[in-house]
């Protein structure tokens, strides 16, 4: 835990330089971008369920993403030191990059929404019928949002410890407090999505680019 914490205070002190302060902006957006694209998620699944159990469902969600945001946190950070997983990360992250994209191009029609999560309205995703479906498809929706966060935020400080350590805490402080308030300022203003959009795509080229040639966990390194 001491050297955690060492970690942490030594890369927010050189917060200044160009290549700490760049990992932790990547990290913020990163963050904010992912926390209200799951919330509007989660409220457009649990839309057409009656108010007490579509807010039962909002919870589950919300509660789920916060629980395997830290399940993740510890796996990923461990196996970005594997060679090869890098790579795999980057080319996943392409994935997500591009999901987004076409989410955001194109929008899958109007719904009711629901009135708990502003913006879910225009998510392109049909409500469940029943409190067992909307639970389920929230479920099964956060274990890939809550990867993606996590890989991303990773592959962005990978470097820099001590930052995606805060980044990672971060991102699980915005899932549980504030996803509904971010979710409702990226409806407004959809360049804060683009912004994040870039930053995940820079992130995977990154991830990539080191997963070729990094002489750690690079593949070309295993056959040099």
């Amino acid at each position: 835990m001491s050297e955690l914490w060492q970690q942490i205070v030594a890369d927010f002190s050189n917060l200044g330089s160009p290549a700490a302060g760049w990992a932790f902006l990547q990290v913020l957006w990163i963050d904010l971008v992912l926390a209200g694209d799951n919330a509007i998620v989660v409220g457009a699944l649990a839309a057409g369920l009656p108010v007490d159990q579509r807010k039962k469902v909002i919870l589950i969600g919300i509660g789920a993403a916060l629980v395997l945001r830290v399940i993740f946190a510890l796996l990923v950070t461990q196996l970005m030191q594997v060679v090869g997983l890098i790579l795999a990360g980057g080319i996943l992250l392409l994935w997500v990059a591009w999901k987004m994209w076409r989410e955001l191009g194109h929008h899958g029609g109007h719904s009711a929404g629901s009135p708990e999560i502003e913006g879910d309205e225009r998510s392109g995703l049909r409500p469940a019928k029943s409190f067992t479906a909307a639970a389920w498809s929230v479920a099964v929706a956060d274990v890939s949002m809550s990867l993606d966060n996590v890989l991303a935020v990773a592959g962005a400080a990978r470097e820099h410890p001590g930052i995606l350590v805060v980044g990672l805490l971060l991102s699980v402080a915005l899932m549980g407090l504030a996803a509904n308030f971010i979710a409702r300022y990226i409806e407004r203003y959809r360049w804060i999505a683009y912004v994040g959009l870039a930053v995940i795509v820079y992130v995977a080229g990154k991830m990539i680019y080191d997963g070729f040639v990094n002489p750690q966990v690079g593949v070309l390194a295993a056959f040099a």
